[in-house]
């Protein structure tokens, strides 16, 4: 049985709150503070973000990793992953589990970013696409935030959840609408987008298999259990509170 009320616990949970402060204050001290007081040049971009000919020409592999942490100089950028971490994520934190949780937001960050420099090689060294695609640096928690939405629109699917904090929509027809509305951005303006729309993409791909390869996972073990006859699996629904 799946939830079908609207209404949200807004109490912030453990890891929630820890990837809110990390990321917040990486940002402020590194882009606000470090990058235009101290810098001539978007270093801090450069270095932390997730740049594919970085990482394939000079193995600056930390910036599948780093590049989550830091967004634009401007507020909005930041602003808005954060609330969506804090709205969906403290949810899912409570049905998971700090450390399944944490494991699956990282595993959608890096996988977007995996993701990203993959299709971008084969774009700009298969097909000669231009090579500022390769340069230009990703930023922000975008990918792993639509791995969360993604997560979220999956289990609670019959949820309503208001778009725009206006219009109600249940949370698997959100999933399905911010996919195709990010997937006819690319299509449309490629991937020359000052907005990295692949990334976005690559983050609810990471999501789904994670989530997928998890469930065959469970299964195989299961049935290699009940062969052996060592244990008997109870089956619970996707919300059970120990579902982790």
């Amino acid at each position: 049985m799946r939830h079908i009320s609207s209404m949200y616990n807004f109490q912030m949970t453990p890891f929630v709150k820890l990837l809110l402060i990390a990321t917040t204050a990486i940002w402020f001290f590194s882009v606000v503070v470090f990058q235009q007081y101290f810098l001539e040049s978007p270093q801090v971009f450069e270095w932390l973000g997730l740049s594919p000919l970085m990482i394939f020409d000079r193995w600056w592999l930390w910036q599948f990793f780093t590049y989550m942490f830091i967004h634009s100089s401007g507020i909005f950028h930041i602003l808005l992953n954060m609330f969506i971490l804090w709205m969906f994520g403290s949810e899912l934190e409570r049905l998971w589990g700090g450390r399944f949780f944490l494991i699956y937001y990282l595993f959608c960050g890096v996988g977007a970013g995996l993701l990203y420099f993959i299709i971008t090689g084969i774009y700009v060294m298969g097909f000669d696409g231009p090579i500022d695609v390769f340069q230009r640096p990703v930023i922000g928690a975008s990918g792993a935030i639509f791995g969360l939405l993604l997560a979220y629109g999956t289990i609670y699917s019959e949820r309503i959840i208001y778009f725009m904090m206006i219009f109600p929509i249940k949370a698997k027809h959100f999933t399905i609408l911010i996919a195709a509305v990010e997937l006819v951005s690319m299509l449309n303006h490629g991937l020359g987008s000052p907005v990295a729309n692949l990334a976005h993409l690559g983050g609810l791909v990471s999501g789904l298999f994670f989530l997928r390869g998890r469930q065959i996972f469970q299964r195989i073990l299961v049935k290699r259990w009940r062969k052996k006859g060592r244990i008997h699996l109870k089956i619970v629904n996707s919300d059970d509170r120990n579902w982790h």
